[in-house]
């Protein structure tokens, strides 16, 4: 199973900003696809909210478009996400993941907090 790390998560107040990242604890052998975020607030759905491909085509949940930005580095097999203008409902559980190429499974992160309030 592939080990994925999160990191950057936290307290942060309406308005503020925090930017998570997220990247495999060892090397990934295989081709990936797609990498992103979703999150899950309490008594939620988990949702999108971010996406993108290896050449760098972007979809956003639409909660969060124009306030989030999801960025890749390829050669470090590393998905960023840059959070803006964050609000009180953005506080939730992101979950960062990697798509394989070839099989479309989906490898997950064990989450991270970020919790917005004043």
């Amino acid at each position: 199973q592939v080990q994925l790390v999160e990191s950057g998560g936290g307290l942060v107040q309406p308005g503020g900003s925090l930017r998570l990242s997220c990247a495999p604890c060892g090397n990934i052998f295989f081709a990936i696809n797609r990498m992103g975020w979703y999150r899950q607030a309490p008594g939620k759905a988990r949702d999108l909210v971010a996406a993108i491909t290896p050449d760098g085509a972007t979809n956003y949940g639409d909660s969060v478009k124009g306030r989030f930005a999801i960025s890749r580095d390829n050669a470090k097999d590393t998905v960023i996400l840059q959070m803006n203008s964050l609000k009180s409902e953005d506080t939730a559980v992101y979950y960062c993941y990697v798509q394989s190429r070839g099989s479309g499974t989906f490898y997950w992160g064990l989450g991270t907090q970020v919790t917005v309030s004043s």
